[in-house]
């Protein structure tokens, strides 16, 4: 007899630790954001018996499972990937070809969509019933991503073919600041009229490209987005996988909207080639710091850094306490102030991930940040009223 009752109480307490195991998950679920593609009771079913494509790449996850995987195994059928700039696994370096292709995995065809073209022909897209899109963004504009939605949108309206954009938390999300792109200076890192941080989601900002016409000729897309669960803009979100290449860590993501502007910046480095990018900056010149660093090749982050295998100067912002989730020009500025050679510190592309040239024109006049800030202030309250039209948290 006790030792059927020690076998009960055995079971019970398995029951009752089971119970508990589950209750503390779904605390921590109810905690932290779960990515739209984790909401399959919302879009599974939309997908069934589709000849479906999906823009995708490493950030795609479902859990510990990529998207195509997790679909594929759910009956759906996968007929086209289309791969962004760092290609499907995410391993291309910055403005490197990625290449079209087969998936070893799922034997899936990968169409790229950076290089030869940056928008899905018609033919790249013929036979598809509907397109998915589940990328993760960072919040800045000049992260290509955001350029690739655009694309994928405007094609799949001009050839009727239905979008699902399956949200994620953006880890910049709490604010938006910065300049708000002049049109005039529209390139792939920066084709909407939005501030350099925007405060968006990727649902939110397929939302405001469709609301507001910025697709070419005004065409709409038919589109649908599915939210994250347990997001608000003000959630912290710590990303389980590198967004891109460079961005290895939360310091570097809070980090890139601001020291992305170095990428227009002759003499300088973000700290590609070391294992520390977006944390660090500094050129060949003793001038620009005592903190010192030597890029070199590495496969996977940047195999041809800028200054490779040279010493460079400047300053760890690992070190500094309590980084802020801001935009700021501090480290631009100070930069520009102990350049020995002023009239060759910018290159072309520092207006483009401006998305003006009255910034560079203000940090030559020697003006400070808060005054060049007053020159963006009246453009970011129109923003706000607009960004408000599209908030989904």
């Amino acid at each position: 007899m006790f030792g059927k009752c020690k076998q009960y109480l055995n079971i019970l307490s398995i029951f009752v630790f089971a119970i508990l195991i589950n209750a503390c998950v779904s605390a921590q679920n109810a905690k932290y954001p779960i990515p739209a593609a984790e909401n399959f009771n919302v879009y599974l079913g939309k997908l069934k018996n589709k000849k479906v494509g999906l823009v995708v790449n490493q950030t795609s996850m479902v859990g510990n499972k990529h998207l195509v995987d997790t679909l594929i195994t759910s009956g759906i059928s996968v007929n086209k990937i289309f791969a962004p700039e760092h290609g499907f696994r995410g391993t291309a370096d910055a403005g490197e070809h990625v290449k079209n292709g087969i998936d070893e995995k799922s034997k899936v065809s990968i169409v790229s969509l950076y290089g030869k073209n940056y928008k899905p022909f018609p033919e790249q897209l013929k036979g598809l019933d509907i397109v998915v899109f589940d990328i993760q963004d960072v919040g800045a504009r000049f992260y290509t991503f955001i350029s690739t939605l655009h694309y994928v949108m405007e094609a799949c309206a001009e050839n009727n073919i239905p979008v699902i954009v399956l949200d994620r938390p953006n880890p910049n999300g709490q604010y938006f600041d910065g300049p708000v792109l002049d049109t005039a200076f529209k390139s792939f890192v920066g084709m909407h009229p939005i501030p350099i941080v925007h405060g968006l989601t990727m649902a939110e900002l397929a939302n405001m490209i469709n609301g507001e016409g910025w697709l070419k000729n005004k065409v709409k897309c038919n589109l649908e987005v599915v939210l994250c669960a347990n997001y608000t803009h003000e959630s912290t979100y710590s990303l389980p996988i590198k967004p891109s290449p460079n961005l290895p860590n939360d310091l570097a993501i809070t980090l890139y909207p601001s020291l992305c502007l170095f990428e227009g910046v002759r003499q300088a480095s973000v700290g590609r080639g070391t294992t520390t990018p977006f944390q660090i900056y500094g050129g060949v010149n003793p001038a620009f710091g005592k903190y010192t660093f030597v890029p070199k090749a590495i496969e996977g982050m940047d195999k041809k850094p800028k200054f490779k295998d040279s010493t460079c100067y400047g300053h760890n912002l690992i070190e500094e306490n309590a980084i802020k989730k801001e935009f700021t020009l501090k480290y631009v500025l100070d930069m520009y102030k102990n350049s020995p050679d002023t009239a060759k510190f910018f290159n072309p592309f520092f207006d483009k991930l401006a998305g003006n040239n009255t910034l560079r024109k203000a940090i030559k006049a020697g003006k400070s940040e808060s005054e060049i800030r007053k020159m963006w202030k009246d453009d970011l309250k129109k923003y706000a009223v607009l960004r408000k039209k599209y908030i989904l948290y």
